[in-house]
């Protein structure tokens, strides 16, 4: 059996689920910064409560600590997704200016419903579309069932489509 308190077990665990906390944390927040704080300071709450945490409860102890620490930022911030601009300018060279205007309007309508979902469909729904994770795999993070993560993609996405409901080919 591991110990998370061994120097190499711990590294090892960080390696696997530093990434995935934080892309967790990102899309909770909505700011990268604060998702690499939250992170960090989960990762410190696990190694100085080691001894107290069994290898196989590590994983879960992590997002809940991590949880805590969002649902303490949350209430004090109102949580807005920050979609970063970096578009190719050589991109639209050849694109006409209704074309940009119409993408930039849709871009803003898109980021503006999504901002408008709860926090747990939002969560749900970032994790399932953008990382790619399974119902099975967001229940986990989350510490919920499989049908409550259904039920909040399902919610995301009723809620997104009355948003932009007049924009017709929209792939969500």
């Amino acid at each position: 059996m591991h110990c998370i308190c061994e120097d190499a077990v711990f590294a090892g665990f960080f390696k696997t689920h530093v990434k995935n906390l934080r892309n967790y944390l990102y899309y909770k927040f909505g700011n990268e910064e604060q998702a690499n704080d939250v992170t960090q300071e989960a990762f410190i709450k696990l190694w100085e409560n080691c001894k107290n945490v069994p290898f196989e409860k590590a994983k879960s102890f992590l997002y809940i600590v991590a949880n805590n620490a969002s649902l303490n930022y949350i209430a004090h911030q109102k949580v807005v997704l920050e979609y970063s601009k970096k578009a190719d300018l050589n991109q639209h060279a050849f694109e006409s200016p209704d074309y940009i205007i119409e993408e930039e309007e849709f871009r803003v309508k898109l980021h503006n419903a999504i901002e408008n979902l709860s926090e747990a469909q939002r969560t749900a729904f970032l994790l399932n579309r953008i990382d790619g994770k399974k119902y099975t795999e967001i229940a986990e993070m989350l510490g919920i069932s499989v049908k409550a993560v259904e039920k909040r993609i399902s919610g995301a996405l009723a809620a997104l489509r009355e948003q932009i409901d007049q924009l017709q080919g929209i792939k969500i």
